[in-house]
């Protein structure tokens, strides 16, 4: 039990900073960090229906009828629903929003809540109700199934106290509860006295409440850009510009960016982007960025903690598992930079019980051969300089329908594991290569699987539940931006304009095949990986220990929440998921699997 517990302080990751970075730097320990276990953060975590369908459903208040949020509702859900069946398989999941109610029932409970201050912008009469303010769950109290967050400094339960600082994704939600009151018919003033939402406005901060009126300008523009109101969505929109900066706040730098992707949506359905500029602007290609190992990057990878931890805790399983083999083969489906076997590296060299013949990599491709290459070459000098006898293998394919089990040139004695970081969800909207690339695994039979993947649901056919999914999700990304990296960092700057930013304007301006970026939540991969027979392997204490004591190192990363969700886990920062980690096996005994 020692040597499975002993933590990679033996192999920290300073010293591949050093080979990569020529940059070291110290970590001061710090104690304690809560694992604990997942809730559904927005409400039930489940959307309503109205007929089965995937349509948001509102009411127009001065006709009193009922309108789909917008054209794309229709023509997506006959796009999608054929790719979604193939993903979750004879399974129903839930890929909506949860934060949109989509009954008339929830509508009209907006009648119980006064409203706030007059939107004076619009004319309500004018409007539909596009969010509900039950699933927005303001503040206070999460449930963690019974449970409440606990304080890691004290170890007791904690609420949001009035006057501290608020997330920027509780901004988001207080905003959205704020333009839901803007919209609803007004009561008594008995009524307005008796709801807690107008007091709790009036207790914000002056800066607090400019952040929240920016996010429901935000909010609005988004409702008239879904209603393809263009001409009052892009009036909402200047308020939004010259409010936000990309070098602000964390609310003002989403609504920068959020604002910048609503307009390129607007210029994209008004014709303004034509076929021609549509492609000068793909020119920027977000994956062959990350394979290089930029100063950014780096960067990113060195002050914000989501994928050191997810590398620790992984590489910690995969380690567990091949402990006796002396000759290791990992198959990784999208190597990037490879910066995580570097620790893979440390890792074998201090916990490995027997002397190591080979270690393996076979990095699968289809574009960037020579990006490729320069990693197999900065790993090749690291597992020189570590005594390691190394192999790198490039296996390059048109097309992943291509990818056979024989191309990897598989050794008898070989123990087998298959790394999956942020790949599998760039074949959602290619069901049949999707399918394809699990048949070959299933065939080769790792010993083990591990799969890390953002924990968010960016798939979904309808344009607003989809805007509001991103929202939230990047605006707890943006927060942890804020903390772990100074507002001026050139670094910072990059990442956010150059590779956040691409990531929003694909989910938030594009629809169809151009739409890249589709996130599926880990409940989704269960249901797709029960088709072939995968297991879902419990981490081990060991590997959860790798990610406490990596958090434990650095004070400002303090607010990286840990939760399990059944056996997996889940990475966030203050509570929201940002992304998950699991790690699975296939069950040869099941009938039918070849």
């Amino acid at each position: 039990m020692e040597e499975a517990m002993r933590s990679f302080e033996d192999y920290s990751f300073d010293g591949i900073q050093d080979m990569l970075s020529s940059k070291s730097r110290s970590r001061e320990s710090v104690e304690g960090v809560n694992i604990r276990k997942q809730s559904h953060f927005y409400g039930s975590g489940d959307g309503i229906e109205v007929g089965g369908n995937d349509y948001c459903f509102y009411r127009d208040v001065s006709m009193g009828e009922g309108f789909l949020f917008s054209k794309y509702q229709n023509q997506e859900q006959k796009q999608q629903s054929y790719l979604d069946c193939r993903l979750l398989g004879d399974h129903s999941f839930n890929v909506r929003s949860p934060l949109l109610q989509t009954s008339l029932d929830g509508i009209e409970k907006l009648d119980e809540f006064p409203a706030g201050t007059q939107y004076v912008l619009e004319n309500r009469k004018e409007n539909g109700y596009p969010f509900s303010l039950a699933s927005l769950e303001l503040h206070g109290d999460r449930q963690l199934k019974g449970e409440r967050i606990v304080d890691r400094s004290s170890g007791t339960p904690c609420a949001k106290v009035m006057g501290a600082e608020l997330s920027t994704e509780e901004i988001m939600k207080m905003a959205g509860a704020k333009f839901i009151q803007s919209f609803s018919q007004m009561v008594d003033i008995a009524s307005m006295l008796n709801n807690p939402y107008d007091l709790f406005f009036s207790g914000l901060s002056e800066d607090a409440a400019r952040n929240v009126e920016l996010a429901e300008f935000l909010l609005a523009s988004a409702e008239k850009v879904g209603n393809q109101q263009f001409e009052r969505a892009n009036r909402l929109l200047n308020y939004c510009e010259h409010l936000s900066s990309n070098g602000g706040n964390p609310v003002q730098r989403v609504v920068h960016y959020f604002s910048e992707a609503l307009r390129e949506r607007i210029d994209r359905e008004t014709g303004r982007i034509t076929p021609k500029w549509s492609e000068k602007m793909k020119s920027f290609d977000l994956d062959k960025a990350m394979m290089t190992l930029n100063p950014a990057i780096l960067s990113c990878y060195q002050n914000v903690p989501f994928s050191q931890v997810a590398h620790f805790a992984g590489i910690q399983a995969i380690v567990e598992k091949v402990a006796r083999a002396k000759r290791i083969h990992i198959i990784d489906l999208e190597i990037r930079n490879g910066v995580q076997w570097t620790v893979l590296m440390q890792a074998l060299v201090s916990q490995h019980g027997s002397p190591l013949e080979l270690l393996k990599i076979s990095a699968i491709g289809s574009t960037s051969k020579n990006s490729i290459e320069d990693t197999g070459k900065r790993l090749m000098s690291f597992a020189e300089s570590m005594n390691i006898p190394f192999s790198f293998k490039v296996v390059m394919i048109s097309d992943m329908l291509d990818l056979k089990k024989d191309l990897f040139e598989l050794g008898a004695k070989e123990a087998v594991a298959v790394y999956a970081e942020n790949y599998l969800r760039n074949l959602i909207a290619l069901p049949n290569r999707l399918d394809s690339i699990m048949k070959v695994l299933r065939n080769i039979n790792p010993h083990i699987v591990v799969v890390m993947e953002v924990e968010a649901n960016n798939n979904s056919p309808s344009f607003v539940s989809r805007f509001i999914e991103a929202l939230f999700f990047y605006s707890a990304y943006f927060d942890c931006f804020d903390a772990c990296m100074g507002r001026d960092s050139p670094n910072r700057m990059i990442a956010e304009s150059k590779f956040i930013n691409q990531e929003i304007r694909n989910i938030v301006a594009t629809e169809g095949e151009e739409r890249k970026i589709r996130h599926v939540k880990l409940d989704v991969w269960r249901t797709f990986f029960a088709r072939f027979a995968m297991v879902e392997t419990e981490l081990s204490k060991s590997s959860l220990y790798q990610a406490r004591l990596l958090l434990n190192k650095i004070a400002c990363w303090s607010s990286c929440t840990l939760d399990m969700n059944e056996k997996s886990l889940l990475i966030g920062w203050k509570g929201t998921p940002i992304y998950s980690l699991s790690v699975w096996k296939f069950d040869r005994k099941q009938k039918g699997l070849k």
